[in-house]
């Protein structure tokens, strides 16, 4: 009956009491000191929040590359220094050329408003995308390229995009490459370790992520970050991305900080 009764209230009116316990959710985190700096996020469930609209893929897409940006300010308001974002798999590629060649068009929009965004220059927000972009559109490799170059002055933040991206590719890749430095007598299979194998990677020498998120209900990794996330803390919520709110980012964070990570120690 309470129930019945509460759903029948307008959202407005719990938006005072909303932004009051974000609020204090967000000074309860700064307070403590235990900031992740490096999160990492598999952006799931756009379709089905569309879908569950009756609107088509891309809609889903649009909104959640919308909060993407979202989440980019709230970590630099807290001091995150690197995000990564799961936005395309080697995999999705299988998807209908209709949903595949909207993706596109979104990422070629979304990295040239990168170029020109004023917050981007004004933070030093450097611009990483991770994965085989040669399986890309040559438009959106370009757009993507330049997005990068215009940002390589920056190390304040970083957002690395996985585009085109698969764990395992990753892992090959930079094996190849290691085996090219072996017969070039750059190296020596002796100078083999883990970190070595980490100056291959995409981006070289990134610092593994504190925290992982998933979005959207699904408890999998999905081929992302597979030699990175080794300690990484993990965090699956059922919430859609185009819904992920600042407060269950914020929830996660305080979670993150009551945790005791031991590393295998």
């Amino acid at each position: 009956m309470i129930y019945r009764i509460v759903s029948h209230i307008p959202h407005i009116l719990f938006k005072p009491v909303y932004d009051l316990y974000e609020r204090y959710l967000f000074e309860r985190v700064k307070a403590n000191g235990r900031i992740p700096q490096h999160v990492a996020i598999i952006m799931d469930g756009n379709r089905r929040w569309a879908r569950r609209l009756e609107k088509p893929p891309w809609y889903g897409h649009l909104f959640g590359s919308k909060k993407l940006e979202e989440i980019l300010e709230w970590g630099r308001e807290l001091g995150m220094r690197v995000l990564t974002v799961y936005a395309f798999s080697t995999e999705n590629f299988k998807r209908s050329p209709e949903e595949v060649n909207a993706l596109m068009n979104l990422f070629e929009q979304k990295f040239r408003e990168l170029v020109t965004d004023e917050r981007v220059h004004k933070y030093g927000i450097r611009v990483n995308v991770i994965g085989r972009k040669e399986l890309l559109p040559e438009n959106v490799r370009k757009a993507a390229e330049e997005a990068e170059r215009v940002t390589k002055k920056y190390n304040n933040y970083f957002l690395n995009i996985a585009l085109a991206y698969g764990g395992r590719s990753e892992i090959v890749d930079a094996v190849k490459r290691i085996v090219e430095d072996v017969e070039r007598g750059i190296i020596s299979k002796d100078d083999i370790d883990e970190e070595l194998l980490k100056k291959y990677l995409y981006v070289p020498n990134m610092p593994d992520p504190d925290i992982v998120i998933r979005t959207g209900g699904e408890i999998r990794i999905s081929n992302f970050l597979l030699y990175q996330v080794a300690y990484s803390e993990l965090f699956f919520v059922d919430v859609y991305f185009p819904e992920f709110r600042k407060i269950d980012f914020l929830r996660i964070i305080r979670e993150y900080q009551k945790r005791e990570r031991r590393f295998g120690r």
